[in-house]
């Protein structure tokens, strides 16, 4: 998931960026009409791109819309996204002085949200036909330490026919949301989530997971475990390890090699460099670490590229655009498997074949 800085100034940045205009109700749904100004700086990128990890709502499920979305992607050249909801919701507590607008910006807790879904869903149904093409919707609003959790996911399959084709960004172990949220910590390598990963296989649905790699306070990869005993259990499962496995403040310096062993030992395991890996790890301060490159080369099939905003998209050209920089250090071919092919290569066999049949009739 994503948090930018500018969060924790709303007042400042809010003024700085968008023109205001009253909030409106769209299919009963609340949808943020302010309209973003100009932004600095080339938009669109220079290849073409698909993106793995896009948020429709934020942490109080709201979101400037599907039609914003739509546009976000045309202007940054963006022919394919991911859409989740968000299985959280960030409580406002009756003595907080003010509505919170993320999950980390007080204390209160953070509960789970099965609506997510039907607010996805009913969104890209409200699209013409040929827009839904553009939007790849996954399920995520379930809690992963229930037993439960897939009897949601078949009730979606049920209630949205051919529409779902993915299963995630599915909340496990995630630094400081873990502690905020009530009841036990969802974890990868956990019963309930093994009947996810089980359904998913019998349907050909990917699964996108958020799964940390290591703690805040320690540089060893603790937590590796989880997410490899969920990938090494369940061999029929195509997983997405979201960011690598990194959030905020965790620093593993064994990451490279580490992934290196997991891509060599499962050949169900790809790589979302979404968010703060790409920023903190791969890329700091704009400079492309080799070792990545050299990584990606090495298994040119296996990473994916992603916005990961949440629900607000004035800036969304911004975060997918910037993996421009690392794709000019690649091969030709691994720069568009990574922007584009990889992401729709893990997509349900038939997602393929509806997509052969759409090129073909043109």
């Amino acid at each position: 998931m994503r948090f930018n800085s500018w969060f924790l100034f709303p007042a400042v940045i809010l003024c700085s960026c968008f023109q205001s205009s009253p909030v409106r109700t769209s299919n009963n749904l609340t949808v943020h009409t302010a309209t973003p100004l100009p932004a600095t700086g080339p938009e669109h990128s220079k290849y073409v791109l698909a993106d793995c990890h896009l948020h429709f709502v934020d942490f109080l499920q709201g979101t400037d819309g599907i039609e914003s979305a739509l546009a976000a992607l045309d202007r940054a050249g963006v022919t394919d996204a991911m859409l989740t909801g968000m299985p959280l919701v960030k409580k406002w507590e009756p003595l907080d002085p003010r509505k919170p607008l993320y999950y980390l910006e007080d204390d209160s807790r953070a509960y789970w949200y099965s609506a997510t879904d039907v607010l996805v869903a009913r969104a890209v149904q409200s699209l013409p036909a040929a827009s839904q093409a553009r939007f790849h919707p996954f399920i995520t609003g379930f809690n992963g330490t229930d037993m439960n959790a897939v009897d949601h996911i078949e009730r979606m399959m049920e209630w949205y026919p051919g529409l779902w084709q993915g299963i995630g960004e599915v909340m496990a172990r995630h630094d400081d949301l873990t502690a905020l949220t009530y009841g036990e910590t969802s974890r990868a390598n956990g019963a309930p989530l093994g009947r996810v990963y089980d359904f998913a296989a019998d349907h050909d649905l990917p699964v996108s997971i958020h799964s940390n790699i290591g703690s805040v306070w320690l540089r060893d990869p603790i937590y590796l475990r989880e997410i490899e005993g969920g990938v090494k259990t369940h061999p029929r499962t195509r997983f997405i390890w979201c960011h690598a496995g990194i959030s905020r403040r965790i620093v593993i310096p064994s990451l490279v090699p580490e992934l290196r062993r997991m891509l060599k030992t499962y050949d169900n395991l790809w790589i979302d460099i979404s968010w703060v890996v790409f920023d903190d790890v791969i890329a700091p301060k704009g400079q492309v670490d080799p070792a990545w490159v050299a990584l990606i080369e090495e298994f040119p099939s296996r990473f994916m590229i992603g916005s990961d905003k949440v629900g607000h998209f004035a800036d969304y050209s911004s975060e997918i655009v910037k993996y421009d920089h690392l794709l000019d250090q690649l091969q030709p071919a691994t720069a568009k498997k990574l922007a584009h092919d990889n992401f729709l290569s893990v997509l349900p066999k038939r997602v393929a074949m509806q997509q052969r049949h759409v090129t073909q009739s043109k």
